[in-house]
């Protein structure tokens, strides 16, 4: 990628790459064409590392010179020594996951902090589509059909957040935001906005 198309990267993954201090070591899991990857490493410094389960994206990220390697998550995790990163990140996969409540456990062993992001299945046009139209939503954050999703586990802010309590995971920042980023805000201040007008969200947990 060249250095323009890193600096313009998604609202999203802009927020995540803020968390993450220079010159730390990052897993990146489920990675995909190595967008996030390729940014952090470029500026800020990071030793990074990807896993991802396509064979095209594992391509893509490799043929720009990223250290990624082939897997699934969610058996693949298990594979990696404690504490053997800084951070992993998780960006826009948890609720693709067989057993999300696994992988965080497993994310928050190989990682002194994770960085999870998700879409908020009780946005406001989200409870619309439902209620109005009696049709699983599709928007741009669940852009699928009901039929062909890779998603199997929705869930909302307010659900994470209580599993991060049940869990006895401590959420050191927590942000809600748009599709586009238009607005942002931090879900501790604001629980009920966040889960109604959140598109998505951004949690860095530490375990």
């Amino acid at each position: 990628m060249s250095e323009a198309m890193g600096a313009a990267i998604r609202v999203d993954l802009q927020i995540i790459a803020d968390m993450i201090a220079e010159d730390s070591r990052v897993l990146d899991v489920g990675c995909g064409n190595g967008t996030l990857l390729d940014y952090l490493v470029r500026y800020k410094k990071v030793d990074g590392r990807g896993i991802e389960l396509s064979t095209q994206g594992v391509n893509a990220c490799v043929s720009t010179g990223l250290s990624v390697i082939q897997g699934d998550a969610n058996i693949d995790l298990k594979d990696y020594p404690d504490y053997s990163f800084d951070y992993v990140v998780l960006s826009q996969t948890l609720q693709a996951m067989n057993n999300p409540k696994t992988v965080l456990e497993q994310l928050l062993r190989i990682g002194r902090r994770a960085i999870i992001s998700f879409p908020n299945f009780a946005h406001w046009r989200v409870r619309y589509q439902v209620a109005i139209n009696g049709c699983m939503p599709v928007s741009a954050t669940l852009p699928y059909q009901w039929y062909e999703t890779p998603n199997i586990h929705f869930c909302t802010i307010k659900d994470f957040c209580a599993l991060c309590k049940e869990m006895g995971i401590a959420v050191e920042r927590s942000v809600s935001l748009d599709s586009d980023g238009s607005a942002v805000r931090q879900v501790n201040l604001a629980p009920f906005f966040s889960n109604l007008f959140g598109e998505q969200a951004v949690f860095l947990l530490k375990g």
